[in-house]
């Protein structure tokens, strides 16, 4: 017993010093993502058509095990060509390209290489940098509108919402200490990490770091991704493999598309209620006996934008589905997890909810206006029976 609890001590203490290092040559790039909805949906075959001008392709992860993964309409790829940007007094090669969901998400990527021998701490400097540059969102702002024009009436009801998602991913294919022996992902450290994808000076206590850097995935020895809220590291020594970027992005957009929405009926509500007031008011000044009912617009609103609202939503959550417990399926799960999505879906049920509640209200109180004219309209028949008989007598 001692023995086994003196081994496992020295193992405790080997990862320990094993993830004290900090990479001095790294090699990759950095890629912020720009995510816009820009319509209630996108056909995708029209658009695939209409973006003849510049490549485009119908991507889907590559690897085998990205099987369990389940796409029915692929997000269309397009190349929007390269462009030297300045950053704060260093110009930076930035590649821009953008991915198109059926659901009317644009996302749109600026990639740029990590510049050759920079440090670990300026590394994650860089990243916040470029992503809140000016000229990135100059030049974002000019990529999204060439690309709406270019998918002109593939978009169905066009209208770009005022929300918008920004991630950061930095990929390193390769990472070396100061003799140039290439470093093991996992023996990366908690400070690190901290520093890249926190932006924290300060070592952080243990438990932060147990909360803030829980997303880890692995399933090669040399590869590690990484997941906070706004940014990710993904380390991967295949540079052509790209999946978890893709799911990254997937898990982004439908993000976006939940924040769209709830957004929306945070904006739709009010405006409800003020619709509602104002219909109750034309009928508390009607004149006419058979006035028309101003409710009935506003419950024919209602149900169209539950219904609006609903099929988009669901549209957007099952654009992709896992169907096994793998490595990219458990990656996208965990993404899910972090940007709370669960919590943005509760919150636009509870809206829709609110408005179905309103709505079933309004119907009853519809159908009792109804059933009340029906009766006067039956009294008034009545009445003119008695009168006719009297006359006639």
């Amino acid at each position: 017993m001692l023995g086994e609890v003196l081994r496992n001590e020295e193992r405790a203490n080997t990862v320990s010093h094993v993830r004290t290092v900090t990479p001095v040559q790294i090699r990759g790039w950095v890629t912020v993502y720009r995510l816009h909805d820009i319509g209630n949906a996108i056909d995708l075959e029209a658009a695939s058509a209409a973006l003849q001008p510049v490549s485009a392709a119908r991507a889907r992860p590559a690897r085998g095990e990205a099987q369990a993964i389940q796409i029915a309409n692929p997000p269309l790829a397009v190349d929007l060509g390269t462009a030297s940007l300045a950053v704060d007094g260093d110009n930076h090669t930035v590649t821009f390209s953008a991915r198109v969901f059926d659901f009317g998400v644009c996302a749109l990527q600026a990639r740029a290489p990590i510049p050759e021998g920079i440090s670990w701490e300026a590394l994650g400097i860089l990243g916040p940098r470029l992503e809140a540059s000016t000229a990135l969102a100059t030049a974002f702002a000019a990529a999204l509108d060439r690309v709406e024009g270019l998918l002109g009436r593939s978009v169905e009801r066009p209208e770009r919402s005022p929300v918008s998602e920004s991630y950061v991913v930095f990929r390193a294919t390769l990472l070396e200490d100061g003799d140039g022996n290439a470093i093991p992902p996992a023996s990366l450290s908690d400070a690190a990490l901290a520093r890249l994808l926190l932006n924290e000076a300060e070592a952080l206590s243990t438990g932060a770091c147990a909360e803030l850097l829980h997303h880890r995935f692995s399933y090669y020895h040399n590869d590690l991704a990484i997941l906070t809220w706004d940014n990710a590291l993904v380390v991967d020594p295949r540079s052509s493999d790209e999946d978890v970027e893709y799911v990254l992005e997937f898990a982004n957009a439908q993000l976006l598309e939940l924040r769209v929405y709830d957004a929306a009926l945070d904006a739709e509500l009010p405006q409800m209620y003020d619709r509602i007031e104002a219909a109750r008011g034309q009928q508390q000044t009607r004149t006419l006996p058979l006035p028309k009912r101003p409710l009935r617009q506003v419950l024919a609103g209602l149900q169209t934008r539950v219904a609006d609202a609903t099929e988009t939503v669901e549209r957007a959550e099952n654009a992709l589905k896992v169907t096994d417990d793998v490595y990219l399926a458990r990656l996208y799960a965990g993404a899910l997890e972090l940007f709370r999505a669960a919590a943005w879906r509760h919150g636009i049920d509870r809206k829709l909810e609110i408005m179905r509640q309103t709505y079933a209200m309004l119907n009853d109180e519809e159908q009792s206006a109804r059933s009340h004219r029906l009766e006067v309209t039956v009294v008034l028949l009545i009445l003119m029976e008695v009168a006719i008989t009297l006359i006639w007598h």
